[in-house]
């Protein structure tokens, strides 16, 4: 399976890219559906997406096509905090609408918090790196773990909870604790970045101007080292979802 190449779907505003998102999203898990398939899709934090999953609940009401009982939602990172803290991406994500969807609850694997009974976000991240290998152990090496994953890019290039010189960028593991976090909260878990390559696709959506020169570092194929949204690409396509300010160092 080969590499995938980028592709660029520029929208005038942030919320064109939510709406774009949304829709192109839905239409996949109905073709999903058609197939008889069980997709996997991993969700990711900030603003953009919580528009985003806001707009899924909405239009998800005119679609009769698609088997929410077979679909699957992962995290690509998650604040270590309690279980009622709004800053919990999980947590963020039911309350902008995904609670609205029929979806099967033990097909919904948020990362666990701070409060659920681990004795430390290693313990924590261990416990999601089970989680995934009972759902998940059964892909041959080299094949997509999920359908769709979905990354936002910070302006100094980190996506998840991987950060610029950082050394959880380079090691080698499905689920990581993340400390000191120049980002807070400071206690984080993450997929690790060979997790984030194990991905059918792999969309990127960022707005702003102040994402133009991280997301131009990341297209252009960037040290990921310096650059981590440079890392993860989809085994078949990746896609970045920009309004025109984030695209804007971008040769088009």
């Amino acid at each position: 399976m080969s590499a995938s190449s980028d592709q660029l779907v520029v929208r005038s505003s942030s919320e064109e890219v939510a709406e774009t998102v949304a829709v192109r999203l839905l239409d996949h898990l109905a073709e999903l559906s058609a197939l008889g398939e069980d997709p996997h899709v991993v969700l990711t934090g900030g603003s953009l997406s919580r528009r985003l999953h806001t707009r899924l609940a909405d239009l998800s009401a005119e679609r009769e096509d698609i088997d929410w009982a077979r679909v699957s939602l992962w995290w690509g990172d998650e604040r270590y905090v309690a279980s009622d803290d709004d800053e919990r991406n999980a947590g963020q994500a039911l309350q902008d609408g995904l609670r609205r969807l029929p979806l099967n609850r033990d097909r919904v694997h948020p990362m666990a918090a701070s409060d659920e009974g681990h004795a430390s976000p290693e313990d924590a991240a261990a416990a999601y790196v089970e989680d995934l290998r009972i759902a998940r152990g059964h892909v041959p090496e080299g094949h997509a773990w999920f359908h769709v994953l979905l990354l936002g890019i910070g302006p100094d290039g980190h996506c998840a909870s991987l950060f610029p010189g950082r050394p959880e960028v380079h090691e080698q593991a499905v689920a990581l604790a993340v400390h000191d976090s120049p980002k807070p909260p400071p206690v984080r878990i993450s997929l690790g970045l060979s997790t984030l390559q194990r991905a059918d696709q792999v969309w990127f959506v960022a707005a702003g101007d102040e994402k133009a020169d991280a997301v131009a570092r990341s297209v252009g194929g960037g040290d990921v080292s310096e650059t981590p949204a440079a890392g993860p690409r989809g085994l078949r396509r990746t896609l970045w979802f920009l309004d025109e300010t984030a695209a804007g160092q971008l040769e088009r």
